[in-house]
């Protein structure tokens, strides 16, 4: 198996992650793409997220009708702050010998990754495709530098279609009444406006 994986808290999910996530898949023929929302990401501890159930909800009805399009609740099942590593060796024990991951990032995220927890173990066993983002490259020599030689054959930058949306500014639209249509899928849309999500 190659999975793709799309982490993130999905607070909302919106048409860039989807878009991002299809557009990869088809570029490294992966099997499939587990999109898992995050519990309790150590980088925002300090913000308010929205309920688990919520994202998880938005996130199942964004991605059910793309059938290469998996989700899975395992960070909320687990205690404490959620570590990528963690959440990595979780799946390389369920989907076997063999299997390889292919962690989803942007450009900005890459650029930090030498600030994750136990970041060199984690590259050692994982992909990391680094998606474009407006005005932010990889500096692949920075990369290199900190990771080693060998750990560049699991590091990929790749171009997708660039969509310009952020959960940040959907939310804002929100509060301030204005519009997130074709932002959002439009199941999500109709969730948020029915749980009064982000008032």
């Amino acid at each position: 198996m190659k999975v793709g994986i799309m982490g993130g808290t999905f607070d909302p999910i919106h048409l860039g992650h989807l878009a991002t996530a299809e557009s990869v898949r088809e570029i490294f023929k992966l099997d499939e793409i587990l999109f898992i929302p995050s519990a309790r990401p150590p980088h925002k501890v300090e913000r308010q997220i929205t309920p688990e159930v919520h994202r998880l909800m938005m996130t199942f009805l964004a991605t059910k009708s793309n059938e290469f399009f998996q989700v899975s609740p395992m960070e909320f099942l687990r205690d404490g702050l959620s570590y990528t590593l963690d959440t990595m060796e979780a799946l390389l024990k369920k989907f076997g010998a063999g299997s390889e991951l292919f962690f989803i990032i942007g450009a900005d995220s890459m650029a930090d990754l030498f600030k994750w927890h136990k970041a060199r173990e984690l590259v050692s066993k994982v992909h990391f495709i680094a998606t474009n983002r407006p005005n932010v490259e990889v500096d692949l020599a920075e990369v290199k530098n900190f990771f080693g030689e060998s750990a560049m054959t699991h590091i990929h930058p790749v171009s997708t279609p660039s969509l310009e949306i952020s959960s940040t500014d959907i939310r804002e639209r929100i509060k301030s009444g204005r519009s997130i249509k074709y932002l959002v899928p439009e199941v999500v849309e109709e969730y948020i406006i029915k749980e009064r999500l982000y008032k």
